[in-house]
């Protein structure tokens, strides 16, 4: 993938930040769009529809957090990737964060090199999302791999970009169990970025759309799907 077709949306109320982060990416040949507000940046991501949105948590008048749930409400928007940058580290952000449907969360201040390996990692998490095609059928799920729909008997579910590749990972391979390394690798690109709460937070969020007795847990080792639907 040629990073001079990948659009990304810098949202920040600090100009600097901005100019030191639009100056890496454009270096490394992304299209860079930028906003100060999150009520601009939800106008703006309409039109440019982004590969990937960055976004500041604490900003006036509408912060991050509300600026991500305002743009999950778009299906337009469906495929852009939301990663939160920002200074603050605590669980509650984070988690509020990724039940609003952000995929990503990184905290400040990051290096560049680092910086830009995260976005490209994002972009490989993207195009696995994408691939595929065709229609997989497994105890009460059905997935549709061309439309990106997964329902669960007649239930449409909405699933964010992590839960969906988490769900494909375990159902294309439902004989294994994965380690939270191997996951790690699959959904993030690293093992390092991330914490095991970042984990934690997506299983038991698609857990609890999908039902929890699709997921097994083997305690100290990792996950797999449960082909049967049984609980263990």
């Amino acid at each position: 993938m040629h990073m001079e077709n990948i659009k990304i949306l810098l949202v920040d109320d600090e100009e600097e930040i901005l100019d030191f982060l639009s100056y890496n990416l454009e270096k490394s040949g992304f299209v860079v769009y930028r906003s100060l507000s999150g009520k601009e940046a939800i106008d703006l991501a309409k039109v440019i529809l982004p590969d990937i949105i960055v976004l500041d948590v604490m900003m006036p008048e509408m912060d991050g957090i509300e600026t991500c749930n305002a743009m999950r409400q778009n299906h337009e928007l469906n495929d852009s990737i939301i990663c939160f940058l920002s200074a603050r580290n605590d669980d509650i952000t984070k988690i509020s964060g990724f039940e609003l449907g952000a995929d990503d969360f990184i905290v400040k201040p990051i290096k560049p090199a680092v910086f830009i390996a995260k976005m490209k990692s994002l972009l490989r998490r993207k195009h696995l999302s994408l691939s595929g095609s065709g229609k997989i059928k497994i105890n009460d799920l059905r997935i549709n791999l061309d439309k990106k729909k997964v329902k669960k008997g007649e239930t449409n579910l909405e699933l964010t970009k992590i839960e969906y590749n988490l769900l494909l990972l375990f159902v294309n391979s439902p004989d294994k169990i994965f380690s939270r390394d191997e996951i790690y690798m699959y959904i993030w690109g690293t093992a390092i970025l991330v914490g095991d709460r970042t984990m934690d937070v997506h299983i038991r969020n698609l857990r609890k759309k999908i039902g929890s007795d699709n997921i097994k847990t083997h305690k100290g080792i990792g996950y797999s799907f449960n082909l049967m639907g049984k609980q263990s």
